[in-house]
């Protein structure tokens, strides 16, 4: 049976020449960056090699960049950091948006709950944007910090993080964006586009390594470290960096964010078909942005289903999906995503995800399309 990868969203599959650039750093040059002798110095040449390749595309100072172990460390050394700053300056709101990925929302309650931060929400529409608006309004003089992601995970909905940034820039209050989902996708010029004094990043979103990340932070800002130990990455990021993780992430950042390594124009035919399921299938939604959304993503709720279920119909046809429920300790949560948009319970617990990749084809979402309402009968049949 040949599988069918339409979850891209989750992670991509090593580019080969990524992986023939990690190679090294995987055998003979194994040498620790902090280390004073040759073989150190060997490896320290290399880290700053690539902090200064991934700044040269971003259009920023190499001692803007900061490695960490992935996205949700970039999210959290930005939250945790900036908050942790402005705390100092008597600023203790934080804004955020309910269809952000957890390790922002989580980071957002923790502060609230433990340390005397006050949250808010910014409301969203039924496709999930938040209203620049919006946030002119909730934002006051004690705002620390807002943190709005670029582009959704679950539904590909795209915010408008530059007009966000301006916002909070021309009110003094610090600004990150979760691009997490955006790098390698969408059309990229510079990381001062988003306008965001924080920017995360993840390689293995787009054909990088696992276990490496990137936060840009605009320069004189100097947040407080999450890590204690070492005064690696500028003081920022303490403990012994991944090299060869880092040079594959740079690989990649050179390689795939300009152009996007996702192919816009077929992309957008191929979630175009996928999305004719709502025409084919009664009970069927879609669940994404009609007018800013991911190319590569589409969403759909079934009604009379849920997600677990769907998911393991279309495993067993060799089809790989996402949704946005979690299984926990046996307990089905709905997409939180949904829910903030204003979906019911019900649906919001029966959400398909099909993100696809640059070796997505035509033939596998007709594949799709013929398997897929058979798997919706099969499990509303055993429902009666």
């Amino acid at each position: 049976m040949r599988t069918i990868y339409f979850d891209l969203n989750a992670t991509t599959p090593l580019d080969p020449q990524v992986r023939e650039a990690m190679l090294p750093f995987l055998g003979e040059n194994f040498g620790n960056p902090s280390s004073v002798h040759h073989v150190g110095r060997h490896a320290r040449a290399a880290l700053d090699e690539a902090r200064e390749r991934v700044a040269l595309v971003w259009h920023c100072k190499p001692s803007e960049v900061v490695f960490t172990s992935g996205g949700t460390e970039s999210v959290n050394l930005a939250l945790f950091g900036a908050a942790r700053l402005a705390q100092a300056c008597g600023k203790k709101h934080l804004v955020t948006s309910p269809t952000d990925h957890h390790a922002v929302l989580h980071a957002c309650e923790y502060l609230a709950r433990k340390e005397g931060f006050e949250l808010t929400l910014l409301p969203v529409d039924r496709e999930g944007r938040v209203s620049p608006d919006d946030l002119a309004k909730i934002i006051r003089n004690d705002t620390a910090l807002v943190s709005v992601m670029a582009a959704n995970n679950e539904t590909g909905t795209i915010q408008p993080v530059a007009e966000l940034g301006k916002i909070c820039r021309d009110r003094s209050v610090l600004f990150h964006t979760d691009a997490v989902q955006w790098f390698g996708k969408e059309p990229f010029g510079s990381i001062h586009q988003f306008n965001a004094d924080f920017v995360s990043l993840c390689a293995h979103k787009f054909h990088g390594p696992k276990g490496a990340g990137a936060l840009f932070i605009r320069s004189s800002l100097l947040p407080e470290p999450i890590l204690f130990g070492g005064g690696h990455e500028n003081e920022r990021r303490a403990g012994t960096e991944n090299l060869a993780a880092i040079i594959g992430l740079a690989e990649a950042v050179e390689r795939f964010l300009n152009p996007p390594v996702f192919p816009y124009e077929q992309l957008c035919k191929l979630t175009e078909r996928l999305a004719e399921l709502e025409k084919i299938c009664e009970g069927v939604t879609l669940r994404c942005s009609h007018s800013a959304r991911l190319a590569n993503t589409i969403a759909f709720t079934v009604a009379g289903c849920d997600s677990i279920s769907l998911l393991a119909g279309l495993d067993i046809e060799g089809i790989c999906a996402s949704s946005g429920s979690a299984c926990s300790a046996g307990s089905l949560n709905p997409s939180h995503v949904l829910l903030a948009m204003g979906v019911e319970k019900s649906l919001a617990n029966a959400l398909v995800r099909f993100s696809l990749g640059r070796d997505s084809t035509r033939a596998e979402v007709e594949q799709v399309l013929e398997i897929f309402p058979k798997i919706i009968h099969r499990i509303r049949s055993a429902a009666l």
